[in-house]
């Protein structure tokens, strides 16, 4: 079992966070802050409000529960509500049936959580612009200043994707009327994102080992690639994710069944993971750690169940992996496969031999079939033991692989015309997941560029199932219509609604997103 990490790395820090908790409209209601020294309190004042923002960061709106699993990943052919049909059935019309209300709790949920980290991050902003133009600024408080500047980016990003044009707030907020800003324009949103992440491209490669989990230039510079793929600006998302792969700070050797093992933590893919724990002496709980785990785990009874089951994969993303494709067994956790026996599964996984488990149906070949547990989240077994809780609140949450980096790479490559090094970032990947079985996964060849894109596609869909953005990968591609249209998809849903509460408080400021 990991340390304590940066995260929870002082006293202060867990003193502070412990009361950071806040209703859905607290970001709008903060009192005026001082312009705090850096010397005001042990350990730094900006220190501590840095390190707030990333026990925020695994916060259930932000990382770590329903509101970002339902609108970053949900929304897919791959994946879908899961649990069931009782357990949140005004979600499963939302985001597998696009059936979208502006009332939706969920999406209230994630706008305010975003717009509250946002709001933190401008804090920190806007006292050590104060701070600089007094004495200047040191190191640490450059570092800690870079990171509340990727931590904004990152929450802007989240927004401009789900949301479209969103009030650009750049300022912290102190009291209410301040807050009602009319939308700005998704290029506007961007503008500053970029600016955010090129500031923070200014932090180390890397921290000393008891920072683990800390922000680096490798973090700002992948995230800022995905913003530019998501842009489809491929010269841009080129070289910045060359950059990365130049860098050789990363690399794939850890085998991909390793990787989102308790023991494939922080390994040498690892470009930005939130950092969770949870040991025999401390409290297994959301507190030091996060509900990502438990949320999405096996809905079952007694020592089995191991959480609420909801993000479940569909049977087309199991269809989607080719053959062999080892990757397929390590992302999907379902209850039987070809040629095992039914009676040894069921025993395997500690369901009682009468086979009753989840949603209270005799498990069968037969009615389990595409039902698919998210097997990225699945803990180790003697940690549940040992810590004496089930639903895995230690479990990391990776955010940016490098294997996506590389990805990125070897699609803006062949966007570009350069199907060479398209084709090298490609089998780099492919390489690694067919380990040393040779049969398996062929190296790509085509140099034809459609075809060459088909490869890239599917490869982005199989290593990175499960994980956030096949529904955004897909309306970038102009994908979304034919895809999810037999699903209810419309063109409007590319933008979620703007929360309704946030419409009528405006007082007309705020305008809904069109056809809502």
């Amino acid at each position: 079992m990991k340390n304590i990490k940066f995260i929870i790395g002082s006293a202060i820090a867990l003193i502070f966070i412990s009361g950071i908790a806040t209703s859905c409209n607290d970001w709008l209601k903060q009192a005026p802050q001082g312009r705090w020294t850096i010397d005001d309190v042990e350990g730094g004042a900006y220190t501590t409000q840095i390190m707030a923002i990333y026990q925020a960061m695994r916060g259930y709106s932000i990382t770590g529960g329903i509101p970002p699993l339902m609108i970053e990943n949900a929304r897919s052919e791959d994946e879908y509500k899961g649990s069931t049909s009782s357990d949140g059935a005004d979600q499963e019309a939302m985001f597998d049936n696009f059936s979208y209300s502006a009332s939706n709790g969920t999406i209230k949920s994630y706008w305010t959580a975003n717009y509250s980290i946002i709001n933190d991050c401008n804090t920190i902003i806007d006292n050590l612009d104060s701070l600089n133009k007094v004495s200047g600024l040191n190191e640490a408080t450059k570092y800690i200043n870079m990171e509340a500047h990727f931590f904004r980016a990152y929450c802007f990003f989240n927004l401009v994707r789900a949301f479209g044009e969103v009030p650009l707030v750049d300022f912290a907020i102190t009291s209410s009327d301040q807050a009602n800003i009319a939308k700005s324009p998704v290029g506007d949103i961007y503008t500053l994102i970029d600016s955010d992440l090129t500031y923070a491209e200014g932090l180390p490669v890397s921290w000393e080992s008891k920072y683990i989990g800390r922000l680096t230039w490798g973090a700002a510079r992948s995230l800022h690639a995905r913003t530019y793929m998501t842009r489809n600006d491929w010269g841009n998302m080129y070289t910045a994710a060359t950059d990365v792969i130049n860098s050789k700070l990363y690399n794939l050797n850890t085998p991909f069944d390793k990787i989102f093992r308790e023991s494939g933590e922080n390994n040498s893919g690892s470009i930005f993971e939130i950092q969770c724990t949870a040991t025999t002496g401390l409290p297994a709980s959301s507190d030091i750690g996060s509900q990502y785990a438990q949320v999405q785990g096996c809905r079952g009874s007694g020592d089995s169940d191991l959480g609420w089951g909801w993000h479940m994969a569909t049977q087309k993303l199991a269809e989607a992996f080719e053959t062999g494709d080892p990757r397929k067994d390590e992302t999907l956790l379902y209850y039987t496969r070809p040629g095992e026996n039914w009676n040894d599964m069921i025993t395997a996984l500690g369901y009682p031999a009468d086979g009753n488990k989840p949603y209270g149906e005799k498990l069968s070949a037969q009615n389990c079939l595409g039902r698919y547990f998210n097997k990225k989240v699945y803990t180790n077994p003697s940690i549940r033991t040992s810590i004496g809780n089930r639903f895995g609140y230690w479990f990391n949450i990776r955010i940016i692989r490098y294997s996506d980096v590389v990805l990125m790479a070897a699609e803006s490559a062949n966007e570009l015309g350069n199907q060479p090094d398209a084709i090298k970032y490609l089998e780099m990947v492919r390489s690694r997941a067919r380990g040393n079985n040779s049969s398996l996964l062929q190296k790509v060849t085509t140099t034809d560029q459609s075809e060459l894109r088909k490869a890239i596609h599917h490869e982005r869909r199989v290593e990175l199932a499960m994980e956030a953005g096949r529904f955004y990968d897909l309306v970038r591609w102009g994908e979304a219509d034919s895809v999810l249209g037999p699903l209810g998809y419309k063109p409007k849903n590319q933008y979620l609604p703007i929360p309704q509460d946030e419409i009528d408080a405006s007082n007309g400021v705020l305008v809904q997103n069109p056809n809502y």
